[in-house]
């Protein structure tokens, strides 16, 4: 069936109502989960042929996930969607306000090939509670894992309710010609300039969850030890291929010696010594990433790793020291195994140095001086990010996760994902009696005199 009659025959399912009640969206959620649980073992296979996952990462990361997201919108979705009471002004005496949740239709949702089970279910979670149709398109890298989406959309719903497209650009391209009434897209900065291009010709609202060079700051103060450890696991999740994976580290001169040893050490003690030869140890999703994020390695500042392994699309975790920002790694987010580290000796330096980078959408600070990381928040801006920590502040419903300036607009999980997914019509029932006479022509003096008290 063309792309055409698909979006069409969901605007028409959608136009019926039948996904407006709570029973129809709380089974829809249902069939999701048990289906879940049903495809776990396929899933856990085509995450590592696509990009070599390992269960255990598999599940932490992606699957784990998925099913904590369907139990908190379960849990809360009948509170969301009942109306919500306001306070009625006194200039519209006598009367009772509220807003009440409604779905936007048809959405697309363009999910993106480096985590394809949880940045594409979540999202879709979030629509479907909401009661929209949607069309899904998963990233087209990830072969293996798109084809379980489609067999798994195929067997619990409808075309006319969510529809999985496969395929790459020309795909893409035909979907973003339809006319959508809400578009939500993860992926890179640059394909979402076309995105909100293409949106913008049907004045068509949008998400877009992008990336861009997260810093992670390390002050003398840090604990050394936890610290290394937590980056490690941070940056090699997913073998760095994670839009809020600290992208390169800013690191105090006074301690860069004990954090780099550190850092190797966890690398050592997380993946051995010989990382490639692990089989928990993920790889490149293909030659053309493998190539750009193997040629962004300088050896004559490497201290750690610098070896890959081309036919299975493996760069070993790598550390390279003395790094400008002026280096090849520093120009462009790396999406990858690279630790680079630059130094800086004054807390004043850091502020400057980050903003020659656009807007990341994730910030780390590595400290134990509050007051140094109260003020680095308020001064630096970013999507969301942690203290003492890395990625783990996009695992939690209780939370809005989403970009801003290059990194994204909008933002989504839990209560934040119902509301991108819902209009919130504003209502306002007026009582028939009293009709007070005082907003009336014609006007007067007295009527102006009493407009002014009740309005000022």
């Amino acid at each position: 069936m063309e792309i055409a009659d698909i979006v069409q025959k969901q605007k028409d399912f959608f136009a019926t109502g039948i996904t407006l009640s709570y029973s129809f969206r709380k089974q829809a959620i249902e069939k999701i989960e048990r289906s879940l649980h049903n495809h776990e073992s396929d899933i856990i296979e085509a995450l590592r042929l696509d990009l070599g996952k390992s269960p255990f990462e598999s599940y932490l990361s992606e699957i784990g996930m998925v099913y904590d997201e369907l139990h908190y919108v379960k849990k809360h979705l009948r509170k969301w969607m009942k109306k919500e009471k306001v306070k009625t002004t006194l200039a519209n005496f006598r009367g009772r306000s509220w807003r009440i949740a409604s779905p936007f239709g048809n959405v697309l949702i363009m999910s993106p090939w480096n985590y394809p089970i949880l940045l594409t279910l979540d999202p879709l979670i979030a629509a479907i509670a909401s009661g929209n149709t949607v069309v899904l398109k998963p990233g087209s890298y990830s072969k293996n894992v798109s084809l379980i989406l489609e067999k798994i959309f195929q067997e619990i719903f409808s075309l006319e309710y969510v529809a999985v497209i496969l395929g790459g650009r020309q795909e893409n391209q035909a979907l973003l010609d339809q006319k959508f009434e809400y578009i939500f897209f993860t992926g890179s900065p640059s394909v979402g300039h076309l995105v909100q291009e293409k949106a913008s010709v049907h004045l068509t609202p949008v998400t877009l969850e992008l990336g861009g060079k997260s810093p992670t700051i390390v002050d003398e103060t840090a604990d050394i030890a936890i610290s290394a450890r937590r980056i490690v696991f941070g940056k090699l999740l997913n073998c760095g291929q994670t839009c809020v994976a600290p992208d390169y580290f800013l690191v105090q001169h006074s301690i860069k010696d004990r954090l780099v040893a550190a850092i190797i050490e966890e690398i050592r003690k997380q993946y051995g010594d010989d990382p490639l030869k692990n089989p928990a140890y993920g790889k490149i999703i293909n030659e053309k990433h493998f190539e750009r994020i193997f040629n962004l390695i300088d050896q004559k500042k490497v201290i750690f790793g610098g070896t890959a392994n081309s036919s299975t699309n493996q760069i070993c975790p790598t550390v390279l020291d003395n790094v400008t920002l002026e280096d090849a790694v520093m120009k462009e987010e790396i999406f990858g195994p690279i630790f680079p580290i630059i130094t800086y000796d004054n807390d004043d330096e850091l502020v400057e140095i980050i903003n020659k980078n656009p807007t990341p959408l994730a910030f780390y600070i590595f400290t134990k001086r509050k007051s140094f990381a109260n003020y680095l928040i308020e001064h630096v801006s970013f999507g969301g990010g942690c203290i003492n920590d890395c990625i783990v502040h996009l695992a939690s419903p209780y939370m809005p996760f989403g970009g801003v300036g290059n990194s994204g607009m909008g933002s989504y999980h839990g209560r934040w994902g119902f509301e991108t997914f819902s209009h919130y019509k504003s209502i306002h029932q007026k009582f028939y009696h009293p009709d007070l006479n005082v907003r009336y022509q014609p006007g007067s003096d007295k009527k102006l005199s009493f407009l002014k008290k009740i309005l000022k």
